[in-house]
């Protein structure tokens, strides 16, 4: 689909109000083509003035503005990320892919209400979003259209890249708010922050080139140790220091007190793109790492060992899965699933300690599921018989001998 095939129709455009959104609504209205700004509020930390933004892309020529609330939905999904630890190549807590599912989905919802059938969006031709847009809507909508400007010639041949935008936007008095200068973008919403491009590009830039907007670094983190407590149930955090949470105060209160102390601040990552490139990233996710670190605590009490090499294997698949745009396929429900088998034994009460960025163990207590017995204790108690384990050696060493014998060892 390219910008020809749009002249005097209707389209939502998933706007942040940023750049790219100020300066592909005004091209289009230009062109022709009516667009409805959708901009959706994952409490992202950056933009908490959701009027500005609907001035800024009602000022760029968009014909209407629809504010669409999801912090609820978020933070669902971010627990569903906690309860299967998707951090992808154990760095990443996948913030962006799951602002993309809740921002796509509730955007379908709006253009259903208002009957409209094209959904467009400014992410790169070089990128994972640009994936996630395209498959989110052909599973949730399959008669819906996707028109992305980073894919059409007509839009490329106008604008190379970021500063072709910005002397538009300038030649043609659009309200941005990024300039020549800025040393490179960030892409947030409450469950992290992502800051890539500009110079971050180069491997020379360190990762304490950002200045970190939802905590501080480790060493500027306080002197003093603070412990925080969370009580989850079937998964689901229902106190956070011993006062009434539910999914998305719980990860506000994590977000404050993890950022605090440096928690999930800066996590650098020269990641594995789904088009087969390589970025580099630099990652803010204080409440994601502080939360998944406590709940992974507590799986260790639950998981044996057969439960815990399935329960990794599924972690991987949901993970990258979710990374590609496939969070809502037969694949991912399958392993969803399985994945609430172990939401519904994790109860527990954890504490940890938080300084200078690291979250270490405390206790854990009122764990009814928890495989953690006497059994192994180095004292004489406990049901385990030292002399059983006589047989158990003799077994294992038939193979053991046979390797030898063999000439495989």
């Amino acid at each position: 689909m390219n910008v020809h095939d749009l002249k005097g129709q209707t389209i939502a455009f998933c706007a942040s109000g940023g750049l790219d959104s100020c300066t592909i609504t005004h091209w289009l209205t230009s062109l022709g083509v009516k667009v409805v700004a959708c901009t959706a509020d994952l409490g992202q930390p950056d933009e908490t003035d959701f009027g500005e933004i609907e001035k800024r892309m009602r000022a760029c020529g968009a014909v209407d503005f629809v504010g669409i609330p999801l912090q609820k939905e978020l933070a669902q999904l971010g627990i569903e990320g906690v309860q299967a630890q998707t951090c992808y190549e154990s760095r990443y807590w996948s913030t962006t892919p799951f602002g993309r599912q809740a921002t796509t989905a509730g955007v379908l919802k709006a253009m259903k209400a208002r009957g409209l059938k094209i959904l467009s969006h400014g992410a790169t031709g070089r990128g994972n979003d640009q994936v996630r847009f395209q498959l989110i809507t052909n599973m949730l909508e399959p008669d819906f259209s996707v028109y992305a400007p980073w894919r059409d010639e007509a839009f490329l041949n106008r604008f190379g890249g970021r500063l072709q935008m910005i002397e538009y936007c300038e030649q043609h008095g659009l309200p941005i708010k990024a300039s020549r200068e800025k040393p490179y973008s960030t892409d947030a919403n409450m469950l992290g922050l992502t800051h890539e491009a500009g110079k971050l590009e180069s491997l020379q830039t360190p990762a304490h080139f950002v200045t970190p907007e939802m905590g501080v670094w480790a060493e500027q983190a306080p002197d003093a140790p603070e412990n925080f407590t969370v009580r989850f149930e079937k998964g689901q955090p229902v106190s956070v220091n011993g006062k009434p949470a539910d999914a998305l105060s719980a990860i506000l209160t994590a977000n404050e007190i993890g950022g605090k102390h440096g928690v999930g601040i800066g996590l650098h990552l020269v990641e594995n793109r789904f088009v087969g490139i390589k970025s580099r990233g630099v990652y803010e996710a204080p409440g994601m790492e502080l939360l998944g670190s406590a709940y992974a605590f507590l799986l260790q009490l639950i998981l044996d060992r057969r439960a815990y090499e399935t329960y990794a294997a599924l972690s991987a698949q949901i993970t990258k899965q979710l990374y590609q745009g496939y969070w809502n396929d037969l694949a991912t429900r399958m392993a969803r699933k399985a994945i609430a088998e172990v939401s519904a034994l994790a109860t527990g009460t954890i504490t940890v300690a938080l300084y200078k960025g690291n979250v270490s163990y405390v206790n854990a207590e009122n764990v009814p599921h928890s495989l953690f017995t006497n059994d192994g204790s180095m004292e004489d108690e406990g049901g385990f018989d030292h002399k059983d384990s006589e047989g158990f050696l003799g077994v294992l060493g038939v193979s053991a001998r046979a390797l030898a014998k063999a000439g495989q060892v």
